[in-house]
């Protein structure tokens, strides 16, 4: 592990935007793999180190979410620092949910300042649906004016407020996009208005149904939206049958096949059954034109990872490290 110090201030390559490995090897046409690290309910950095490592195997970024489910654990500015810190590479995840504009647009430079050079703009959860819901949500920003306002603090090197900005914050700017949400035929058009507002990158929710991802593809190609934005598909691994119908009925957009289901049921060993769709998936996912790669989601079990991928053979023509960035 290298404690290093961020690199100093300067351009990023050229036709680039920021300084992020994840950048480059989308730009470079290769097939892309970020993974979700889930924060840790503790102050220990060896908590994030242990969780990163087997992620950094195998992953050209790695996510520090913000309090999803609108749950509190860990900041993800703070494991995003704790990442570049030892050389991995972050994609720092913005919920609009619990800070303005003034608090989210200093996090930025602050993020910035601290390498970071990925960023996720999402809306967030109600707090309704966390551990705490009285808390009091803000929502000062959703992730179309998050998007915009981050994309003028780099382009045009200016606050909100129109007071300059010295050395801009180099971020390569995502969001996320939810296929499997009705009413379907609408989701392509969200996504244009996202890649409209800034989104160089999408990370998805979890894909399970293939052939409804494939209709919103092709709606996204006809549109030409896959020649604006890079799109990595969401994939993550079912621990069981009982799990898989528990997701369909209690998280929002995660839509689960009964076929899906029933090769769960019907399995010896459900957890490795888990483990087989989801290398199908990324197989699948490799195949579908105007997908650049995909997100790998695996609550609590990042070991996992590194042996999905592998067993996926997509990055067989890659050696792997993940570089700051």
């Amino acid at each position: 592990m290298d404690l290093s110090l961020p690199q100093p201030y300067s351009p990023p390559p050229q036709g680039h935007v920021s300084h992020s490995r994840l950048e480059r090897v989308l730009r470079s046409g290769r097939f892309a793999i970020t993974a979700e690290l889930n924060p840790p309910d503790s102050a220990d950095p060896a908590d994030v180190y242990d969780a990163a490592r087997p992620l950094g195997e195998v992953a050209d970024a790695i996510n520090a979410t913000d309090a999803s489910g609108a749950n509190c654990h860990m900041s993800s500015i703070g494991i995003s620092a704790l990442l570049t810190r030892a050389g991995y590479s972050p994609v720092y995840q913005i919920s609009c949910r619990d800070r303005n504009r003034i608090a989210i647009q200093g996090d930025v430079l602050g993020a910035a300042a601290m390498g970071v050079s990925n960023v996720l703009c999402l809306t967030g959860d109600g707090v309704g649906v966390g551990d705490q819901p009285g808390a009091k949500p803000v929502f000062d920003f959703d992730s179309l004016s998050l998007l915009r306002t981050i994309r003028t603090m780099r382009d045009e090197r200016k606050f909100l407020s129109g007071r300059t900005i010295t050395n801009p914050p180099l971020l390569f700017l995502g969001a996320a996009e939810n296929p499997c949400i009705p009413p379907y035929e609408w989701r392509p058009e969200r996504l244009a208005k996202k890649v409209e507002a800034g989104a160089e990158y999408i990370q998805t929710n979890y894909i399970y149904d293939v052939p409804l991802f494939e209709k919103f593809m092709a709606r996204v190609r006809d549109m030409g939206l896959d020649k604006k934005v890079f799109i990595l598909a969401g994939v993550g691994p079912l621990a069981s049958a009982r799990a898989a119908r528990w997701m369909r009925s209690n998280v929002p957009g995660i839509h689960i096949p009964d076929a899906v289901i029933d090769r769960m049921e019907k399995a010896d060993k459900p957890g490795q059954e888990g483990k087989k769709i989801c290398v199908e998936l990324i197989q699948q996912m490799r195949e579908i034109a105007g997908v650049s790669g995909v997100h790998v989601m695996a609550y609590r079990k990042e070991h996992q990872v590194s042996e999905i991928i592998q067993e996926s053979g997509v990055l067989a023509s890659r050696k792997r490290t993940c570089l700051p960035g």
